[in-house]
């Protein structure tokens, strides 16, 4: 039976009933003061848009060019680490509902699920696999013939960590710092039980992007920790070059927040890179996605930018698209939903947006996502509009 809830705050709250304290906030959580996680969300309600009537509206298509494809909605599920642990299976469930509605859906390097445990599960739909390089290249190209092997179309290379900022919450709890469970986080599954046996039922969970590989420890917790401190912190624009090489599909950079970065790797020759910062997880204080995106589009002219971060509503793809983005990228919004309802809480969420894109552009005269990106930044109040002042 399909989730009741009504928006993607309805998922988180279910989503927070459902998970131990240590996984909600994993998901929920930003770095140090939470002021850059809080102004994804915020800035976009700054944001008006122009509503306009009697336009002899059409029936409206909501299909939207990006990353080289036609896709039927112009946002995608992009890359969320641990999903299994949201719900067993999370990833496979989180594919399945994408695919299903036609839209990609990424696979994070720190999924529990394995790119060839998604496509053996019949998710033959668009994959996507997000990258992250670490010190030993060997792995690295390990993980690229993985991508390469089950027919991955986009390689999204993350280029934000190279420390990993600090999360007091997960500090807290003790999230990747902990090498075994403990009584107080046992405690902690236990006070959750319908999850605790859905994770039995889904079996131990791993990275499953070094499955075998002994030297990242026994268990998910070990592995996690091993994989973070792997991560290449000297990574630069050369690295790009080498992987560019090494990769014959689609490449974003996936971490850009700076118009110089975005002519660096217009430069360098990457086919599109998306906006963001890392859902407010890393650099506290950095401005949200929402407001760098606009200088972002400009700097990097000709080149595909897609946006992630903040999306809570159908209204806020809609004022991203506006301001250049050609697609943007679900995290939190479909990971609170397969926490919420596994597989049919993914496609609430997707259903949900898609139908509050379908009434914005309704309610704003506009018969598709084509003639939104054409009317651009019109589509939206200018700042300086008495309109957009509070009343």
């Amino acid at each position: 039976m399909s989730p009741t809830f009504a928006n993607v705050e309805d998922a988180r709250r279910i989503a927070r009933r459902r998970l131990p304290t240590i996984f909600f906030d994993y998901i929920d959580g930003g770095s140090s003061a939470e002021t850059t996680l809080r102004a994804n969300t915020g800035d976009f309600s700054r944001l008006r848009l122009h509503q306009r009537v009697l336009a002899g509206l059409e029936p409206r298509d909501l299909s939207s060019q990006f990353l080289g494809q036609r896709h039927p909605l112009p946002f995608m599920l992009g890359p969320v680490g641990f999903l299994g642990l949201f719900a067993g299976g999370g990833e496979i469930l989180a594919a399945r509902a994408a695919h299903a509605a036609g839209i990609p859906s990424c696979l994070s390097n720190f999924s529990i699920a394995s790119l060839d445990d998604v496509r053996r599960a019949g998710c033959a739909g668009p994959l996507h696999f997000q990258l992250y390089v670490l010190k030993d290249r060997g792995l690295a190209e390990a993980f690229l013939a993985a991508a390469e092997h089950a027919g991955v179309e986009t390689l999204h290379l993350t280029v934000d960590t190279a420390v990993t900022g600090i999360r007091e919450r997960d500090a807290r709890n003790g999230f990747r710092a902990a090498t075994r469970i403990g009584p107080r986080m046992g405690l902690g599954f236990a006070l959750r039980p319908a999850w605790a046996l859905d994770m039995l039922r889904a079996g131990k969970p791993g990275v499953g992007a070094v499955r075998g590989r002994t030297e990242f420890g026994a268990n998910i917790l070990a592995q996690a920790g091993t994989l973070s401190r792997l991560i290449d912190p000297a990574l630069s624009w050369a690295d790009v070059d080498w992987l560019r090489e090494r990769w014959t599909g689609r490449l974003t950079i996936k971490g850009i927040l700076h118009p110089q970065d975005a002519r660096l790797a217009k430069r360098a020759g990457v086919d599109a890179i998306v906006v963001s910062n890392h859902g407010g997880r890393q650099l506290d204080g950095a401005p949200s996605t929402i407001g760098a995106l606009p200088g972002i589009v400009e700097a990097g002219e000709g080149l595909e930018v897609l946006l992630d971060g903040g999306v809570r509503r159908g209204t806020d793809i809609v004022k991203a698209l506006a301001l250049g983005a050609s697609g943007v990228l679900l995290g939190r919004a479909y990971a609170w939903g397969i926490a919420a309802g596994g597989e049919a809480g993914a496609a609430r969420v997707i259903a949900l947006l898609k139908e509050e894109i379908h009434v914005t552009l309704a309610l704003m005269g506009l018969s598709s996502i084509d003639a939104l990106k054409r009317l651009g930044r019109d589509a939206l109040v200018p700042a300086d509009d008495p309109a957009f002042a509070p009343r």
